[in-house]
């Protein structure tokens, strides 16, 4: 359920607004608070900002938004994938290759596609051909597997149909050289195959390239040797396939050390499984940070911490969350605890569940020296028990129990129209107090806009009210974040404290006691009495 910003950024998308469509279609790119990636409805929203001059969108559409989205409207977006890969958008050229070399002969689609570059001052027909072509030659050096795949579909054309068309015969693609057919297959293979059926066809191959390369990372280093793209994937899928086999890899541990040496050299051309796994097997630990017999002989923390950074770098949770469980080894010679609690954050704002775990325990143990320490320690382990973790859910239950039901102003019969007409902030505590089940000093006293944290409710009216305790209540559903973004509206401009115009917590209780007078026999239903 989107929050209320979100609601205004919506509601100026379909207005027409170019800036809201824009912030919009990032929100749905890459996520946002409370609204879902979505990267068809993200291209839905870019698309119409482009159309109104926002050079911004058409970048983020041919830098983020893939084929597999694109060609189901081909006619509208391949102009932004075309202008995207001309301002120097690698990804943008591979989808405009894609879109053009792909179309089936006669596609209507197609057809509008090339009218639409015509607009753009990009002929049709051959020309277009040969633009795709080169955009995927250009991808292809890259190593990006599709292009790859791509590259090998393009065959030059029979004769009869070349002497029936021999413009866009002219065009066709060269013969694809065998390395690549081979690199191509392999990338086919990988995802078909067994890893055992994959080690059969990948292992020549591989053995061929470790006989030109050097013995190990240092050397390649030392070296300045560097595998194309291709061929650092190649790499690091051999040594991941010769782990998880079992024939393969005791020989390659009594052998040529092959299953070292592919994860060494991979991990030299940046390939971050590679330079996690590598990083694990220097430390002799797993990803859980737990101590395994085999690998390294003698532990190497300083080439560990090396591997593993780089891995991190690149967006792997397992590595920041292997380097907070070095960061506190005792043995370590450089040990910090407060590098360790860094990397253990990062590890859980990429969304590692057991990190997230450890940094909401951490954060509530250290509740005494920060007043948000609790808040934090919910954000956490509501992070984590929303991936399945029974720990965090047990140790959410003790910090912010979950009551049962809406307490007194459950009891009640309901907030009526005539309340809702003349009371608007009253009915809203009410209706705040039934969500929540807050207590009726709680419900009348509270700062709404202060108390929301967006995953919890920071309930404390300890300053006017003597008897009042700071607690936490957890946002729990998207109902009850439904209703207190709806609630938080009423007070947008209001003061919320005693000397605003709900008065004192004698008034509000005056008032709640002659509009609900169900409520006034009941005392102390909170049993709490004013200080």
């Amino acid at each position: 359920m989107a929050n209320r910003e979100e609601l205004v950024m919506i509601r100026g998308a379909r207005a027409g607004d170019a800036q809201c469509q824009l912030a919009l279609g990032k929100l749905y790119l890459f996520g946002g608070a409370s609204l879902p990636q979505s990267p068809p409805t993200a291209l839905h929203w870019l698309h119409r900002a482009a159309i109104q001059g926002r050079d911004e969108a058409w970048r983020l559409i041919g830098s983020h938004v893939g084929y597999e989205h694109a060609q189901h409207s081909r006619e509208a977006v391949l102009p932004w994938y075309e202008r995207a890969w001309e301002a120097g958008v690698l990804p943008a050229g591979l989808v405009l290759a894609q879109l053009v070399l792909n179309a089936p002969p006669g596609d209507a689609d197609a057809a509008g596609a090339l009218g639409a570059l015509g607009a753009l001052g990009v002929a049709a027909g051959g020309t277009l051909r040969a633009k795709a072509m080169q955009a995927l030659d250009a991808a292809v050096r890259a190593g990006l597997p599709d292009a790859l795949r791509l590259l090998a579909q393009q065959q030059p054309l029979p004769a009869a149909k070349a002497a029936a068309a021999p413009a866009e015969a002219a065009l066709a693609a060269p013969p694809v050289p065998i390395n690549t057919l081979a690199y191509v297959a392999l990338d086919e293979a990988w995802d078909k195959l067994s890893r055992a059926a994959f080690l059969e066809q990948a292992l020549p191959l591989v053995r061929q390239l470790l006989r030109e390369a050097p013995p190990d990372a240092e050397a390649a280093r030392n070296a300045s040797w560097q595998a194309a793209p291709q061929q650092v994937q190649l790499l690091a899928r051999c040594a991941q396939a010769l782990a998880q086999v079992d024939a393969y890899a005791d020989e390659d541990m009594e052998g040529d050390g092959t299953e070292l040496r592919c994860r060494e050299l991979a991990a030299h051309g940046g390939d971050r499984t590679a330079q996690l796994a590598l990083g694990l097997w220097f430390a002799r630990m797993n990803r859980d940070g737990e101590r395994v017999r085999d690998g390294i002989a003698a532990v190497n923390f300083k080439r560990a911490i090396r591997w593993l950074t780089q891995a991190g770098e690149q967006g792997l949770a397992d590595a920041w969350f292997a380097l907070s469980r070095i960061y506190i080894k005792p043995e370590f010679s450089q040990r910090s605890v407060s590098e360790a609690q860094a990397c253990l954050e990062r590890a859980a704002d990429m969304g590692h569940s057991a990190a997230q775990l450890e940094c909401g325990i951490h954060a509530w143990r250290t509740r005494r020296g920060g007043e948000e320490n609790d808040v934090r320690a919910a954000y956490w382990l509501q992070k984590a028990a929303a991936q399945g973790s029974e720990e965090a859910r047990a140790a959410l239950q003790r910090i912010a129990p979950q009551t049962d039901g809406g307490g007194w102003a459950a009891s009640l019969p309901g907030v009526s129209r005539e309340l809702l007409g003349n009371q608007p902030l009253l009915a809203a505590r009410v209706e705040l107090a039934g969500w929540f089940g807050l207590s009726r000093a709680e419900a009348l006293l509270l700062d709404v806009k202060a108390a929301d944290r967006g995953h919890c409710l920071v309930v404390d009216i300890r300053a006017s009210y003597g008897r009042g305790k700071r607690r936490l209540v957890l946002v729990r559903n998207a109902q009850q974040r439904q209703a207190l973004d709806r609630i938080s509206r009423l007070f947008d401009k209001l003061d919320a404290g005693l000397d605003g115009p709900e008065g004192n917590y004698r008034q509000r209780l005056y008032r709640l006691k002659t509009w609900l007078p169900e409520e006034g026999g009941r005392g102390g239903a909170d049993g709490l009495q004013p200080a």
